[in-house]
């Protein structure tokens, strides 16, 4: 797990109702559970800072950080994907994006990554399709720099069309393998320590490689899927363990946060 990712999830999963800021010690001792020292910590922060993702602020009469408002519009999206209780209804369009400008490779190694964290994916060269629409692709499109034209498509067939830009048979194997993993890990109990310092970390690493679908499933329509489809189950996994978990994390963010009162 890298700092900066990690970091990307204490402020989307963890700050969201605390304004989005903390200590720099509290950065450092949430991510202590999962593995990550101090000194990349702080040096991830830096890079955040010079990304545009985070601003110095001064959090409880110390050093801390929080995120622009680019990065909570970035936040609340991931965490109305992440968080999705049920199946979003779709209007049948497709929402189609032709980079019209020819960029140099490093531009286009980073389009690809913020178009996929949007939920586009390549149907052909400088070609991207999504299901649902993303008014932030217009934005990416500009910090990168490259020109673009945007429109909907609608009666398309699947099989010959915008679906084929996913890979159903590698994200297939993907959720197969992610309910191994989660069935794994909260099957592994915490023998003694702390249980809330415990449920955090496996709350924490059960988000982050959630939050990885984000990348290459943008919400992909059911009606358009194999009955079978792993993702649903893999959802209903994630949500209820994700729910049962937050209690004891809470506890355990509220006393690195050091709020009063709050339960040891």
């Amino acid at each position: 797990m890298h700092a900066r990712s990690a970091l990307f999830d204490v402020y989307g999963d963890h700050l969201a109702g605390r304004g989005h800021e903390a200590p720099v010690a509290a950065l450092v001792e949430l991510l202590e559970p999962v593995g990550i020292a101090g000194p990349a910590v702080r040096t991830a922060v830096s890079r955040m800072v010079a990304q545009g993702w985070l601003e110095p602020r001064t959090v409880d009469g110390g050093r801390g950080y929080r995120a622009t408002p680019r990065a909570v519009r970035r936040l609340a999206d991931a965490a109305a994907r992440i968080y999705r209780h049920r199946e979003v209804a779709w209007d049948g369009r497709w929402r189609m994006l032709l980079v019209t400008s020819a960029p140099p490779r490093r531009v286009r190694e980073r389009l690809r990554a913020e178009l996929g964290w949007l939920g586009f994916a390549p149907l052909a060269d400088r070609l991207w399709v999504s299901p649902h629409a993303s008014p932030e692709a217009v934005e990416v499109l500009a910090r990168a720099g490259v020109t673009g034209l945007t429109w909907e498509a609608s009666d398309v067939t699947p099989e010959l069309g915008p679906l084929a830009a996913w890979d159903l048979g590698a994200l297939r194997t993907a959720y197969t393998a992610w309910l191994a993993d989660a069935d794994r890990m909260l099957g592994a109990g915490t023998p003694g320590g702390d249980p809330d310092r415990a449920a955090f970390a496996t709350r924490f690493v059960l988000v982050h490689e959630w939050r990885k679908f984000l990348f290459s499933d943008p919400g992909l329509p059911e009606r358009l899927l194999p009955a079978d489809w792993p993702g649903a189950e893999a959802r209903r996994v994630f949500t209820e363990a994700a729910d049962r978990l937050r209690p004891g994390s809470d506890r355990y963010l509220a006393r690195c946060l050091g709020d009063p009162g709050a339960a040891h």
